[in-house]
């Protein structure tokens, strides 16, 4: 079965992610800040990461997400940057000029197909 850890601070989010994600056949684990995520991708190995961008601090997610690409451990795991960054007090900080490590972009609020369908371009349907 495929495996996918959601990572974001917003325990509401977590969940609606969850019903659609196990909905569709994935396992799913969760984390709420970037330590608990590469904490969580170093003891069982998730097939991709949906991340936020913004949790403990602004930027947890990018910090995350280049972490995993220097560890040769965690960087082939596909990585769904989740974000409403854009409309935020925030947006400003974000680096718009700078390689950000990641397969695809999701914003809040997100539509569920078209998460669906970036997870299964990256690494297809859940297997039974």
């Amino acid at each position: 079965m495929s495996t996918i850890l959601v990572v974001d601070d917003d325990p509401e989010f977590v969940e609606i992610t969850r019903m659609i994600l196990e909905a569709r056949g994935y396992e799913v684990r969760s984390a709420s800040n970037g330590e608990q995520a590469l904490q969580a991708m170093r003891e069982r190995r998730p097939n991709l990461v949906l991340l936020d961008v913004m949790m403990s601090s602004i930027l947890d997610g990018l910090e995350v997400s280049h972490e995993m690409r220097e560890d040769p451990e965690l960087k082939s795991i596909p990585v769904i940057m989740v974000t409403s960054i854009i409309t935020s007090p925030h947006a400003s900080l974000f680096p718009t000029d700078e390689f950000i490590p990641i397969d695809g972009w999701i914003s809040k609020p997100m539509d569920p197909d078209d998460l669906l369908n970036k997870i299964e371009k990256l690494i297809g349907t859940p297997s039974p």
